[in-house]
């Protein structure tokens, strides 16, 4: 039985650490040549191992681009939920939500290449099954609608604007980032946090 095979219980520190360094191979790889090209053979190449170890971790490249998928949003959301919480006031913690769901993508340039090439290229496995859920998306903005709507309710936001609307917004806005770096891998993504975050700030405030 393969590694793959078990549950995660059952492993050591060593597999897991092995996993995730072919994890992260895998993110360098898919944005370096495409999800076409990224085959296991070239993944284990990066990481100075057989492929056979990594058929010993992964039942095949679905199931590690499957773990791809989910080990970049798990990063995400590890790295934006504490700086969204930390926010003292609407318009703070609006800021904070912004900034930091730009400035991971930023500072992650080849786990957002490799995410939208996935999606455009590999979105469905060899049986016809998902990779990416696409519920994601939506579930963010469900998110970031209620706490749109707890801000409002809080009175840290001005309560005449559709959160719901505002959340489809921002995220439209953020969500574009990842396809942009693609295009131009010189973006100048803190500009845009700091200018995307004023619009917001400005469109949602409590007037004065």
């Amino acid at each position: 039985m393969t590694e793959a095979a078990t549950g995660p219980k059952e492993r050591t520190f060593i597999e897991n650490a092995r996993r995730q360094q072919i994890v992260a191979a895998a993110i360098d790889t898919i944005a370096e040549v495409g999800f076409a090209q990224a085959s296991l053979a070239r993944i284990a190449e990066r990481v100075g191992i057989s492929k056979g170890v990594i058929s010993y971790h992964f039942a095949g490249k679905d199931d590690l681009i499957r773990q791809v998928v989910i080990e970049i949003v798990e990063a995400g959301r590890g790295y934006i939920i504490p700086r969204v919480l930390a926010g003292s006031t609407g318009p703070g913690t609006l800021r904070a939500y912004i900034e930091a769901n730009l400035t991971f993508m930023h500072e992650h340039r080849n786990s957002m290449v490799a995410i939208v090439d996935i999606v455009r290229n590999g979105g469905l496995t060899t049986d016809g099954g998902q990779r990416v859920d696409g519920r994601d998306v939506d579930v963010a903005t469900q998110l970031l609608q209620e706490l749109l709507a707890r801000l409002q309710t809080e009175g840290g936001l001005r309560s005449d604007f559709d959160p719901g609307v505002m959340a489809v917004a921002i995220r439209g806005a953020i969500d574009s980032v990842p396809y942009r770096l693609v295009r131009d891998p010189d973006l100048d993504v803190d500009h845009y946090a700091r200018e995307i975050a004023t619009i917001f700030d400005l469109a949602t405030r409590v007037a004065d």
